[in-house]
């Protein structure tokens, strides 16, 4: 019997059934996935979690046909059940002539060592005393009168694939993370921030007492909010919102957004979409990188590259399905998982930073916004049409002011992205990093 404890021999068995079934081609992964958590909260330990899960999936081809089944299940007869299954799913389904697995020359050969794994796993013990001192020194700060909690996870993702192109690989990675949300003030005069760190290694986690004094100072520095009035303004974005710019970036590439006409970009292949000095980089092989993975979700090789250089956008993010409806080759960038077929989406991605410093950068501010937290969903994929309730400081005089709540900015993504101007001060935190970032004639709209 085949265990989940040896998933790439499994992933192989179960594409070898796949094609003595009568499948064409196939391919499969398994996912098997760990985690502890931690929740404390007021002084109290409050609740410790831990989950083990593993699935299996299958994609089967006959013809251009193509189905997709999934299970948790690993013995030999619900295999060869999932097996027939699949094929007589694939039998009815509708043609797709862009269907199919990566080509043999296109796969990756030379797996690269990311360090994504720290191997072994914390004592529950480690978590909790992570928690407790993060929840702790938050609320050394007399303004704090109530937490949300704190909390301390670690998890270990194991992915293994084969197929019947002559793949296998697979690869394991770690993560950790500490955070806290507390809250300041009393009535109908609240606020609420947080802060967060999160890594590969434990010992690359920042310290749980600077974690929590962070989002004590961020809560306490929101109390006396006031809004602002309606009008076209300077708006920084601070690096814990920049980044969500460049996701928006990121969505409109992607090569079904493209090929469905769906994008702002869909046009713009080559073109200046930000100022000349702009240049955003992506790259799945950072060592220890939140993002890294050593090949892409269907076995082929990715690479470091510039989706942005000089301003111009030089690429389209592309699997094989997406890259054959464009006429294009994959690009490396296929995820995917037990339930469905791969589709495209970035790893590491960053805006280079830029030469001045977040002071610098608001100097010349007579009026201006600077934001720490976005809210809602309001972006058109489509027209690039962005509209996004906010919160954050005023900008006078180049100096951060008092605090502003209640407000939302407006603009296009496409006048955004020209008008961007990155700061210096670029970390990497989330996967998608920018450093500050200032964007002018915003339209903001408060009382």
């Amino acid at each position: 019997m085949t265990e989940f404890s040896d998933p790439e021999t499994l992933v192989g068995d179960l594409v070898e059934r796949a094609k003595q079934a009568g499948a064409d081609a196939a391919d499969a992964v398994a996912i098997r996935g760990s985690a502890l958590t931690v929740a404390w909260r007021m002084g109290e330990f409050e609740d410790l979690d831990r989950s083990d899960a593993t699935d299996l999936g299958l994609r089967v081809f006959v013809g251009q046909r193509q189905a997709n089944v999934s299970t948790t299940d690993p013995s030999p007869q619900n295999l060869d059940d999932l097996v027939e299954r699949a094929l007589a799913m694939a039998r009815i389904a509708p043609p797709d002539e862009y269907a199919g697995l990566a080509e043999p020359q296109d796969l990756a050969t030379d797996i690269p060592a990311l360090e994504l794994d720290e191997g072994g796993e914390p004592d529950p013990q480690w978590l909790i005393d992570q928690a407790r001192a993060c929840e702790d020194a938050a609320r050394v700060e007399p303004r704090i009168t109530n937490s949300e909690g704190a909390s301390a996870s670690w998890g270990r993702s194991t992915i293994a694939m084969a197929a019947s192109n002559g793949f296998s690989g697979g690869f394991s990675g770690t993560r950790s993370s500490i955070g806290l949300s507390v809250i300041a003030g009393e009535g109908l005069h609240m606020e609420r921030d947080y802060a967060q760190t999160s890594a590969r290694f434990r010992d690359d986690l920042e310290p749980p007492d600077v974690i929590g004094r962070r989002a004590a100072e961020r809560t306490v520095r929101r109390l006396g909010a006031e809004k602002v009035p309606t009008r076209p303004m300077p708006v920084v974005f601070d690096p814990r919102v920049s980044g969500g710019l460049i996701s928006h970036l990121v969505g409109a590439i992607t090569g079904p957004s493209i090929a469905r006409g769906t994008s702002f970009l869909k046009d713009c292949l080559g073109e200046l979409v930000f100022d000349s000095a702009i240049k955003i980089v992506e790259d799945p092989h950072v060592r220890r990188g939140l993002r890294s993975k050593p090949f892409d979700g269907e076995g082929v090789a990715c690479r470091r590259r510039h989706l942005i250089d000089g301003g111009r956008l030089t690429t389209w993010l592309l699997d094989c399905r997406s890259g054959r409806q464009l006429h294009l080759p994959t690009t490396g960038h296929a995820s995917r998982g037990t339930s469905g077929p791969p589709s495209p989406s970035a790893t590491n991605v960053w805006i280079e930073p830029g030469s001045q410093s977040p002071a610098e950068l608001m100097a010349d501010i007579k009026d201006g916004l600077f934001l720490t937290e976005l809210i809602g969903f309001g972006v058109n994929q489509v027209t690039g049409d962005y509209s996004r309730g906010a919160s954050g400081f005023r900008i006078r005089d180049g100096e951060l002011a008092g605090s502003v709540s209640e407000i939302t900015i407006a603009g296009n993504l496409k006048d955004m992205f020209r008008n961007m101007v990155p700061a210096n001060d670029l970390e990497h935190r989330y996967g998608i990093d920018a450093p500050t970032v200032r964007i002018d004639g915003m339209t903001v709209a408060g009382r």
